[in-house]
């Protein structure tokens, strides 16, 4: 039996943090220009892996969701991913296309919060990014009903083997009907940077007839 942890040794889990800030004259007027500043640094930061993972949040009938994704593309249009058009992400989207974007880079001592709407992108654009990936990922697509229930691992890895068969690696795979992108188009970006004494930075955009406005809140 694993001993539960204590809530004093959860607490003990606390630390300080650093002195870099985030002012606002330091900062982009434009978030999506600040934004790739802070993609870059922890792109470049050895100590994070996959700087482009996000934490995906969905409102579904029965509540709320979370899942890590991988953002894909960002531009002034929003920010890009792709899955599985039967999975639970996108059933919640369907249903309901308020959705956050969580980016928690915390070697650095930051996170970029995002709320918005999410949309399907064209299936021009799905079929476009699909032909870059590598052929497993693009065998693993096919092979996954993705939040479906699976009896067991055997089954899923006989399916893998079964569509591999069908497209030899080399050869040309159709993207799945059922796979393609979302993009999610942003009306709020926060800025997080942690400091000393929980006296965080926190620099909130809102995008207010068109125009990105951006103020400091209390950490």
């Amino acid at each position: 039996m694993v001993a539960d942890m204590s809530r004093e040794a959860i607490s003990a889990m606390r630390r300080s943090y650093g002195e870099a800030g985030l002012s606002e004259d330091s900062a982009h007027n434009d978030p999506i220009s600040q934004f790739h500043l802070w993609l870059k640094d922890a792109a470049e930061n050895p100590i994070i892996v996959e700087a482009n993972a996000m934490v995906l949040s969905t409102m579904g009938a029965t509540g709320p969701s979370s899942r890590t994704v991988l953002l894909k593309d960002v531009s002034s249009n929003g920010f890009t991913f792709f899955t599985n058009y039967t999975s639970r992400k996108a059933e919640e989207i369907s249903l309901n296309s308020a959705v956050s974007l969580l980016f928690p880079w915390y070697p650095m001592e930051r996170q970029v919060i995002i709320t918005g709407r999410a949309s399907k992108v064209s299936e021009a654009e799905s079929s476009e990014y699909f032909a870059t990936r590598p052929w497993s990922s693009q065998i693993g697509a096919w092979a996954s009903d993705q939040s479906a229930d699976l009896d067991s691992r055997e089954t899923l890895e006989a399916r893998w083997k079964e569509i591999a068969s069908q497209y030899p690696e080399g050869t040309s795979v159709p993207k799945p009907p059922q796979w393609g992108g979302f993009v999610v188009k942003p009306i709020t970006m926060e800025f997080w940077q942690g400091r000393y004494s929980r006296l965080h930075d926190r620099l909130r955009y809102e995008l207010v007839d068109s125009n990105w406005k951006r103020r400091r809140i209390f950490p």
